[in-house]
């Protein structure tokens, strides 16, 4: 998978955009996304019900993958089961 890709999930409207990504299943509401949203939507998982917020950016703990929320929805993201965090902003340099 290559930066700029715009994956959909297969259990609610949550759409992402590739920031950075290696070789793992990206998932939305415990169903894996693809470019294409499929014809009938997938059950929602209660593990990955949390929801995503529209242009927050969301990694994994060794920050190997990097998504940009581009539509929010119910599911939550993860990669292989497990669960990806909003990126903290980087703090701004002091104005003394």
């Amino acid at each position: 998978m290559k930066p700029g890709t715009r994956l959909k999930s297969a259990t609610c409207d949550t759409e992402v955009m590739v920031i950075r990504a290696a070789d793992g299943q990206i998932e939305c509401g415990g169903a894996p996304m693809a470019e294409n949203k499929p014809a009938e939507a997938a059950p929602l998982a209660a593990d990955f019900s949390a929801g995503t917020l529209m242009g927050k950016r969301y990694v994994d703990g060794a920050n190997t993958y990097e998504l940009l929320c581009v539509k929010p929805g119910k599911g939550s993201l993860s990669v292989d089961g497990q669960a990806l965090v909003i990126k903290d902003a980087k703090p701004l340099p002091a104005s003394d």
